[in-house]
């Protein structure tokens, strides 16, 4: 098939890519002319493990292709993918859909024959119509469709997830745009991928709804976090019990710093902001996006504990700035409420990450970045462990005690074991395990 992909950020790029691997012939389209000549040239944007080949392998096909002008790739397409960005409308956190409209718009102007046109962004619900509604305005005479196509593509895994979905879900409302998704797909069919169709709004809502559901677990267990601190229970081995049980499942049960991320940010608040816009108000997400919030500023203010109530004029060595390992993404990760908030308290901050670098560059000022770990935490006063790179799982121990003012370590991740740490003679605070500090810095011995 011949496919068209609005959008060559991270949803487009990583789709473009595997529809080629699968055989389709595909252009990606961007109006960023800098961008574009990039990945002609086979230069990679983003961080993302297995892109940069999969894209050299299918551009050498001549299955893949990029390019700044959407008028000939949609000429061309039998399916045309939306994949602009979704972000946060400004005031009221709803879902900025002015990229989507205007690619409908540009769309409009140049499909020729049946095409199905595919929202491959997170949106709305209803967004699907509005597009319909949109392109049938600028062209009453086009024969199209418009599908919803919503992607479920973890940053650091994104490839594996495309090729080996847990689901894939379109929603449609005719045959001929099913089928059309159908023959898309099918190279998953020897997986037995399901693929579960039902209509746009449907579609839509399941976006949300499973990110909703996922940033909620995480939540969950932040809660129990601070709960198992206060009872002297164990977090990890709480999660352990209830995530055997079939029902709850283990995945998205590590206590930590809060989500963060291009998409459960946005996509719950977008999904508040919707339901309240409908009358059913979701309260429990409405409780997961403040108290999400709140946790980001809290362990700025654990990290102060840690060192004794102040960090006037101390240093602090940070390990990992992303939200997660394996990207370079710093969107709306923890790293970008707590720094700034060590800095506003009289800290000098010296920080590393192994994809993140250029990223946080740009976003966080009075930060010493720095070449390794073991460089950030020379001369510092406390070492915190922010992201989970797997870098960081091994560190030397002795170099550490050597290169710090004092052995004091923050794991905001739960890498280490408290007992290990405290035998090699660090000060190791952990979440929602039992050891010497309470989340409101009351002992617990």
């Amino acid at each position: 098939m011949k496919v068209a992909i609005v959008g060559s950020g991270y949803v487009g790029l990583v789709s473009g890519a595997c529809f080629a691997d699968f055989g389709h012939s595909v252009v990606c389209v961007d109006k960023d002319v800098a961008k574009i000549d990039a990945l002609s040239r086979g230069e990679i944007p983003i961080f993302e493990p297995g892109l940069d080949g999969l894209v050299a392998e299918n551009v050498a096909a001549k299955r893949l292709s990029f390019t700044t002008e959407l008028g000939d790739a949609a000429r061309e397409a039998e399916a045309v993918f939306i994949a602009v960005g979704t972000p946060s409308r400004r005031g009221d956190g709803f879902a900025d859909l002015s990229y989507v409209y205007a690619a409908a718009e540009e769309i409009a102007r140049s499909i020729s024959g049946y095409t199905v046109i595919v929202n491959k962004s997170t949106v709305p619900v209803g967004t699907g119509a509005e597009v319909e509604a949109i392109i049938r305005k600028a062209r009453p005479d086009a024969d199209f469709s418009v599908a919803s196509n919503p992607e479920f593509l973890r940053e650091g895994a994104a490839i594996e997830d495309f090729k080996r979905p847990d689901r894939v879900v379109v929603g449609a409302e005719d045959d001929r745009a099913r089928d059309m998704m159908r023959e898309l797909y099918r190279p998953l069919f020897i997986n037995e991928t399901p693929i579960l169709f039902t209509n746009r709004a449907t579609s839509e809502l399941i976006k949300y709804a499973a990110n909703a559901f996922l940033a909620t677990k995480i939540t969950f267990i932040n809660e129990i976090a601070d709960l198992s601190e206060r009872v002297g229970a164990d977090v990890q081995e709480v999660a352990r019990g209830i995530g055997l049980d079939g029902r709850i499942g283990a995945k998205f049960l590590h206590a930590g710093p809060g989500y963060g991320g291009s998409c459960f940010p946005k996509d719950t608040l977008a999904l508040v902001r919707t339901a309240q816009s409908a009358g059913a108000p979701t309260k429990i997400v409405e409780a997961v996006v403040e108290i999400n919030d709140r946790r980001k500023r809290q362990m700025a203010e654990r990290i102060i504990r840690a060192c004794g109530g102040s960090v006037e004029g101390k240093t602090v060595a940070i390990l990992g700035l992303t939200f997660k390992p394996n990207t370079d993404d710093m969107r709306d990760a923890p790293a970008l409420e707590i720094i700034p908030a060590l800095i506003a308290a009289g800290a000098k901050v010296r920080g590393f990450d192994p994809a993140g670098m250029e990223e946080a560059r740009a976003l966080l000022g009075d930060v010493v970045f720095c070449e390794g770990p073991y460089d950030a935490m020379d001369g510092a006063d406390v070492v915190v462990l922010l992201t989970e790179w797997d870098e960081f799982r091994a560190l030397d121990f002795v170099r550490m005690k050597e290169l710090l003012k004092s052995p004091v370590f923050v794991d905001l991740r739960n890498v280490y074991r408290p007992e290990k740490m405290r035998e090699l003679g660090f000060d190791y605070q952990s979440i929602g395990r039992p050891g010497p500090q309470l989340a409101d810095g009351a002992s617990s011995e």
